[in-house]
């Protein structure tokens, strides 16, 4: 495997103290200092390896082959520049990766799930990794486990388990079920993760370097018995301390969905309440949730792309053909859900049109775009059609501003100036993300096709203006770039959150 690691300077306070809202991209409240390599910036990182001031990215394959073991998975990390994503400053890392726990296994899906955080808090971003097929020796087959691949001045390397199952069959940390906060406000990063489908599990840091987290556990039950979809945090209420959002449906009724909001608290997370609109019905869950401040009155919105439709559920719910995103605003008491707007591909301003099966909403992310500071929202249409070609894909940039989401641009490999070309089932969009890579202000796009190149996958990153993502200057990488099997790797699956 591919295990080039790049070598930057470090300051070592150029960093911050508390853990980021995980919005993408936080306001500081006060002025950091940054590396001198570094453009002096107004935001705090959550995704920085190695300390140099530019945000990272992972990009998981978790379907990969890895020294001969199908499905055993790896996560590629290209580190960001004063020019942005560098695909020639990057690493591999798998369970073969020296310091990562047990070795290459089939089927243990490494990077089932993927996000970053400071979790020993020695100024260095970390990487998180779902391992949700991985069997241990206490709970038996499928336990699952969540792993964590250290940060440090000269990129990532080491590392330590951070959490197992409990029992057989657990599968920790799927994808959607894994979620990093400080949900207690003592300013060490938390995990929350989704342990055998129905139970919230909160791993309370600060953590050791062997991996052991010294604030104890949480067990959070829902008597509905949940199916859980998606998770984040952040602080939605604006007390200071990051709240979980989780979207879910009841046990075996997959019409049934809900969004779930747990108040972070100095004790941890408090009962959940389910947000309800202005009729007192509950607002619809779906498939992705994130959460950022798209209105600027400094709570963190929930935003919820719902992307599959055709329920019985769609006949009395607003614009629910071909996909939709909910935008729930924040407020001092918590999500306000009697205020919620929708948004589909029949709205004023927003490209294509709502078609069954497009998937519009599939994978929210939320961070500045154009450099306003208004969250703007990435989401995913893999499922569009166009020129003839079925599920080719692309993905749409919805607008934030004071009165919501308003206005969006839309692109997929027929653009003009984007590298390759729109194939059937490449599914452009299946999963994206938003980060400043280039320090500038403004969050760049990146895309994942896991479909392109038949189920090879590969990534495609998009350059932020003002005036939002251009096509200008976009590029595109996958096996060949990074070194690995291509076959069914399905690159692009996900990224950090």
């Amino acid at each position: 495997m591919d295990h080039q690691a790049p070598h930057t300077p470090h300051t070592p306070h150029s960093r911050r103290t508390r853990l980021a809202l995980a919005t993408g991209i936080a306001l500081l409240a006060g002025a950091l200092a940054v590396p001198a390599t570094a453009a002096p910036r107004a935001e705090q990182l959550h995704d920085d390896f190695n300390g140099d001031g530019y945000s990272d990215l992972a990009v998981a394959a978790p379907e990969a082959t890895v020294d001969g073991k199908k499905q055993a998975g790896y996560v590629a990390v290209v580190y960001g520049s004063a020019n942005g994503l560098d695909t020639s400053s990057k690493q591999v890392l798998s369970q073969n990766t020296p310091g990562v726990t047990d070795s290459a296994e089939t089927g243990d899906f490494f990077g089932s799930a993927v996000d970053s955080a400071d979790l020993d808090r020695d100024g260095y971003d970390d990487l998180i990794v779902g391992v949700t097929g991985e069997d241990s020796v206490e709970g038996g087959a499928e336990t699952g486990l969540v792993q964590v691949v250290w940060g440090g001045p000269d990129g990532l390397s080491g590392g330590a388990p951070l959490a197992y199952g409990h029992e057989t069959y657990d599968r920790l940390s799927a994808r959607g079920q894994l979620t990093v906060g400080d949900v207690n406000g003592d300013g060490a990063a938390d995990l929350v993760m989704v342990e055998s489908l129905v139970k919230l599990r909160v791993v309370k840091g600060p953590f050791g370097r062997d991996g052991a987290a010294s604030g104890g556990e949480q067990i959070v039950l829902d008597e509905s018995d949940p199916r859980f979809l998606d998770l984040t945090t952040g602080d939605v209420n604006g007390d200071g301390i990051d709240d979980v959002v989780g979207t879910m449906n009841d046990g075996d009724e997959y019409d049934a969905r809900r969004v779930t909001y747990w108040r972070g608290t100095a004790d941890g997370l408090a009962e959940g309440t389910v947000v309800r609109d202005g009729r007192d019905l509950r607002v619809q869950g779906g498939e992705s949730v994130g959460v950022g401040d798209v209105n600027r009155d400094g709570y963190a919105d929930i935003v919820v792309g719902r992307s599959v439709d055709g329920y019985d559920s769609d006949l009395d719910t607003p614009i629910p053909t071909g996909g939709r995103v909910a935008l729930i605003p924040g407020s001092a008491n918590g999500p306000l859900g009697t205020k919620v707007t929708y948004v589909n591909q029949d709205s004023a301003g927003v490209p294509g049109a709502a078609e069954r099966g497009d998937g519009f909403g599939s994978d929210i992310a939320v961070a500045d775009v154009d450099g306003d500071g208004y969250a703007d929202v990435s989401t995913g249409v893999p499922g569009e059609d166009f020129d003839g070609l079925s599920n080719a894909g692309g993905t749409v940039v919805l607008r934030g501003g004071a009165s919501g989401l308003n206005g969006a641009s839309g692109v997929n490999q027929a653009t003009v100036g984007v590298p390759g070309a729109a194939e059937t089932d490449d599914a452009f969009g299946r999963a994206t993300h938003l980060l400043d890579a280039n320090g500038d202000g403004r969050a760049e796009l990146a895309v994942g096709a896991p479909g392109e190149n038949a189920n090879a996958g590969s990534v495609w990153v998009f350059k932020s203006t003002s005036a939002g993502i251009t096509p200008t200057g976009s590029f595109t990488f996958g096996a060949g770039t990074l070194g690995t099997v291509a076959a069914n790797a399905k690159l692009g699956s996900g990224f950090n959150h």
